[in-house]
């Protein structure tokens, strides 16, 4: 939390202007504590700058917006750290990025952290490229998922990310859903032959599964093979790794982008061979 420059303002303020400077030293205060950590999270988002460092200012926004989901409950616990982890894990990050991930969690549950302007310079550096955007939301939707479910609080910040990058109400609540049922089918076991796995069990249980399947490709039980080809072309088109990493996606997120592909694939292939489309 960043309070050296209100504590500044307060001090001379009432030095020289009593409690009316002090009022006025307070409010400069605050403003030059805002642009301190600003500053201190780089997000410049310089439209001429290389791939590298548009990658690297999309990674350390990631990561700090993160912080803020997490911090959305409250304080901060042990165990929204281990998940913070979980995520480091799963896109291999090792010595400096893995520091670099952590100080920009850390810089994300600072109570002053500036999410709308972050927010902003995302959508402007990714201007044209929606898909990155949406992976940027989909991002954050899996973090607050990883525990297997969503405080309420955690859904009224995803509202206020969604909407910052551009996507509706309805299309979050559409995406939030999507990631529930994706939540379950890996849970399921669901795997790439659309096999039923797991130690689910039973033919109720197969159907759980199969209902995710279709609510993980974002279409309806009695959607046809049409509708269902055109649903996982989409979202393996959004999804495609490469195609991502091209646009700006961090190599280091490459990982989960595959992970994320996957999960479609098994779904479908699960459908299909169930449907005997």
């Amino acid at each position: 939390m960043h309070i050296f420059g209100k504590l500044l303002g307060v001090f001379f303020g009432s030095l020289f202007g009593g409690m009316l400077g002090a009022a006025f030293g307070l409010f400069i205060g605050h403003h030059f504590d805002k642009a301190k950590s600003r500053a201190r999270g780089g997000f410049s988002f310089q439209s001429g700058g290389s791939q590298s460092e548009r990658q690297a200012e999309f990674f350390h926004a990631a990561f700090s917006v993160m912080g803020h989901v997490a911090k959305a409950k409250g304080q901060v616990t042990q165990q929204e750290i281990m998940l913070a982890s979980t995520m480091m894990d799963r896109m291999s990050l090792h010595g400096e990025q893995r520091k670099e991930a952590q100080n920009a969690f850390r810089e994300g549950k600072e109570s002053e952290f500036p999410l709308e302007d972050v927010l902003q310079k995302v959508r402007q550096s990714a201007s044209g490229r929606r898909d990155l955007i949406q992976f940027f939301l989909e991002l954050q939707i899996s973090a607050a998922f990883a525990d297997g479910e969503l405080h309420p609080k955690e859904r009224e910040v995803l509202h206020t990310i969604a909407a910052a990058l551009g996507f509706s109400a309805a299309q979050l609540e559409k995406r939030l859903k999507m990631q529930e049922a994706a939540f379950r089918f890996q849970r399921g076991g669901g795997n790439h032959q659309g096999n039923f796995q797991g130690g689910w069990g039973g033919e109720a249980s197969q159907a759980n599964q199969l209902s995710d399947a279709y609510k993980l490709l974002g279409v309806s039980e009695d959607a046809d093979a049409k509708e269902l080809k055109r649903a996982y072309r989409k979202l393996m088109n959004e999804h495609h790794p490469d195609k991502l990493v091209a646009k700006g996606l961090p190599p280091e997120m490459m990982e989960m982008a595959k992970e994320k592909a996957q999960e479609i694939q098994a779904a479908n292939d699960l459908i299909k061979k169930v449907k005997g489309f």
